[in-house]
């Protein structure tokens, strides 16, 4: 059971997220705040696993609410405006959700952060279990230890990887995805550079599954894509106009 606040100060806004919460078996309501100050106040003596954080609140906003958090618990932000996901991805949310919020958006990103929690658990809980470990540059897989067992993942297949904390989830060709206990510059430092840039604190991508680039973003497919971060861009200009100079 994931113990939970919602955090909105719009009262339609916030009776909605109660609900869902109340509908949801995994979620137990903690707490529900009409703003930043009052989840300071409920976190400093209630221990939760996650947040649903609107972004747009007055005072302070959810964004800077959750960078003043020293244990922070998973979050998934709420807004109105598409334009703070980027934020979003900057702090490691779990996910966004952009209002109106429906049941099914609200049930997907739940979902995501119940196997994160599970995973979490029983990896920490398992004696065995070891983080992933990279094979040599010159070979053609790595092995991931997750779910109680080895997986032997070839590296092409590999289309970005994505840091949750101390943990990273390879998203593959397939549509696929692997979560494992592993440092996102671990991996970086294991997976061949001439093909795997990283271009954000977050995500590594895999340079040969590029399809576009604009407004900041990288596109990996149609729909799909990851923010460029300002620390990471120039490398990745200079690579794309090495190589995709009409990109």
């Amino acid at each position: 059971m994931l113990k939970c606040i919602a955090i909105d100060d719009e009262p339609l806004a916030l009776r909605q997220l109660t609900s869902y919460i109340g509908k949801t078996p995994y979620l137990e309501l903690a707490g529900a705040c009409n703003n930043a100050l009052e989840a300071q106040q409920l976190l400093a003596t209630t221990a939760v696993d996650l947040i649903f954080c609107d972004i747009d609140m007055p005072d302070l906003n959810g964004v800077d609410f959750v960078r003043t958090l020293v244990a922070r618990p998973m979050v998934i932000f709420a807004t109105a405006y598409s334009d703070y996901a980027v934020e979003g991805f900057r702090l490691d949310a779990v996910d966004y959700l952009l209002k109106p919020i429906s049941f099914a958006d609200f049930s997907r990103a739940a979902a995501k952060a119940n196997s994160l929690y599970e995973l979490r658990n029983s990896q920490r809980q398992s004696a065995d279990t070891a983080p992933a470990e990279a094979l040599p540059r010159d070979r053609e897989y790595i092995s991931v230890k997750a779910d109680y067992k080895t997986s032997l993942v070839r590296i092409a297949d590999i289309v970005y990887i994505e840091s949750e904390s101390e943990y990273v989830r390879l998203h593959l060709a397939d549509g696929t995805t692997i979560t494992t206990l592993f440092r996102l510059k671990n991996m970086e430092a294991s997976l061949p550079a001439e093909m795997f840039l990283r271009v954000h604190r977050s995500y590594i991508v895999n340079l040969r599954c590029i399809t576009g680039y604009a407004r900041g973003r990288v596109y990996l497919n149609n729909s799909e894509y990851v923010p460029v971060g300002e620390n990471y861009k120039e490398q990745f200009l200079a690579y794309v106009e090495k190589h995709f100079p009409n990109l």
